[in-house]
């Protein structure tokens, strides 16, 4: 009898299954707005006192924050600011909203309005705009918990201060802030918390153009005024700023104006319309690559590194366009020279073509003859001696390698290039040198 029964009832309860999970379903959805109604009626809730303290105290209220950081959109050094997206979330315990979740079926009632609920003042004491998501509907919710937990979330979008210190721009580190406080609930009344176990999530997939996301950490700032003192959040959000891209559109472009301007010094010094052209546009095109980068960023008052490397950069090619004027100015001092040379060449073969020691004639006509004396006396041989001297030490000096091989080139002109061809690219590896491991090696010194 026992095998036949059984099939029976496992039919009989599949029948009636779903339409008593329905008719449940259907009876706690109604139990919802009786919570409701028995909670949040009139003359039950007042939304303007707040939650009692832990443990039904009178102390402060707890709140517990956590974010989420869905993106950051830019990050400007011009205003100092960045915009961030996030959802924001609070948590608190209001004993006065406690209900009977029956059994545990109702886990949780949700509000779509703020209003209906005591709410923490917090606001955002760092920030310049912001708003809220409305569409499709309002992105905000509270969520209250059988114990009279509540959780309030919301979608946000902000625009923040973030005072950076450029000193070492484009080589730095930025540290941005966001800062959330008590508007007018002292720490007396309303204390914020971090949520315990990962107060902040960062979306894993953050892109950001030209800084990367190093880390960030949370910390507590409570603010004391002549009200008062006020509870206060805060995560500092650690940018490096990438380095890439200014290696490829300013120290590159840059060393390679410097370069070209060094091709004037191979350049022959007659050929003076090409050496001044070269020299002039590297020099324009050097102070324009120049003040394009300074209109990309504020008007600090202290130097920054891209300031050392623009302005040396631009001495270098200043120089080189002075290194010309220097060579034109030997060029017609060599020219002069030379022109005094070629007139006074033939008096020289004349006066060298008459034999020193022929006769000497008298105006009469007569030959006049140096006599030598017989006897030579003490201060003839003295003077021989002084002679002889002065000849071992006008005698010339062995040359070294660097004025020797100078000597191969005739006129200063020539010589002023030759040197500035060596000179000023190892005076520009040496500044590199320094630069670069003055700056890369360099602790960050961080925001003041």
């Amino acid at each position: 009898m026992w095998p036949g029964v059984l099939p029976l009832l496992v039919l009989l309860a599949v029948l009636l299954h779903p339409s008593r999970c329905t008719q449940i379903k259907v009876n706690f959805r109604e139990k919802e707005k009786q919570v409701l109604d028995n909670i949040l009626g009139p003359g039950r809730y007042d939304a303007r006192i707040r939650p009692s303290g832990e443990n039904g105290t009178d102390g402060p209220a707890i709140v517990r924050v956590n974010l989420f950081v869905r993106s950051i959109a830019t990050i400007s050094d011009i205003k100092m600011e960045y915009s961030v997206q996030l959802t924001f979330r609070e948590q608190w315990l209001d004993e006065r909203l406690r209900f009977n979740d029956f059994g545990g079926r109702l886990k949780y009632l949700t509000l779509t309005e703020a209003n209906r609920v005591w709410m923490p003042d917090l606001f955002f004491s760092n920030e310049k705009e912001g708003h809220f998501h409305n569409i499709i509907m309002p992105n905000v919710y509270i969520r209250i918990f059988p114990n009279g937990s509540v959780l309030y979330s919301i979608r946000i979008s902000l625009t923040l201060s973030c005072p950076m210190n450029l000193k070492l721009y484009p080589l730095d580190r930025q540290i941005c802030s966001l800062r959330m406080a008590s508007y007018g609930w002292t720490t007396d009344d309303l204390v914020f918390l971090w949520k315990e176990g990962d107060p902040v999530q960062v979306v894993k997939n953050l892109h950001l153009p030209r800084f990367t996301l190093e880390k960030f950490l949370t910390d507590y700032c409570n603010s004391k005024t002549n009200t008062g003192e006020y509870s206060c959040l805060k995560v500092d959000l650690m940018f490096k700023r990438e380095f890439s891209y200014y290696l490829i559109q300013i120290y590159i472009p840059c060393c390679m104006l410097v370069i070209v301007s060094w091709v004037s010094f191979w350049l022959d010094q007659s050929a003076v319309p090409a050496r001044v052209s070269l020299g002039v546009t590297t020099l324009l095109t050097m102070a324009t690559q120049t003040s394009g980068i300074n209109a990309s960023l504020p008007p600090v008052s202290y130097t920054k590194a891209i300031d050392v490397w623009t302005g040396v950069c631009l001495t270098f090619v200043f120089g080189a366009l002075l290194e010309f004027a220097l060579v034109n100015y030997a060029s017609r001092s060599d020219m002069h020279s030379d022109n005094i040379k070629k007139q006074f060449a033939p008096e020289m073969e004349h006066s060298s073509s008459i034999d020193p020691s022929s006769e000497l004639l008298e105006p009469d006509g007569s030959a006049n003859f140096a006599m030598k004396p017989l006897v030579r006396h003490p201060e003839d041989s003295m003077s021989m001696d002084k002679l002889q001297q002065c000849e071992i030490h006008m005698q010339p000096r062995k040359k070294n390698c660097c004025r020797s091989w100078l000597s191969k080139f005739p006129t200063r002109s020539k010589r002023i290039d030759v040197i500035s061809r060596i000179f000023f690219p190892i005076v520009f590896a040496l500044f590199n040198l320094v630069y670069w491991s003055t700056y890369l090696f360099r602790e960050e010194e961080g925001n003041e």
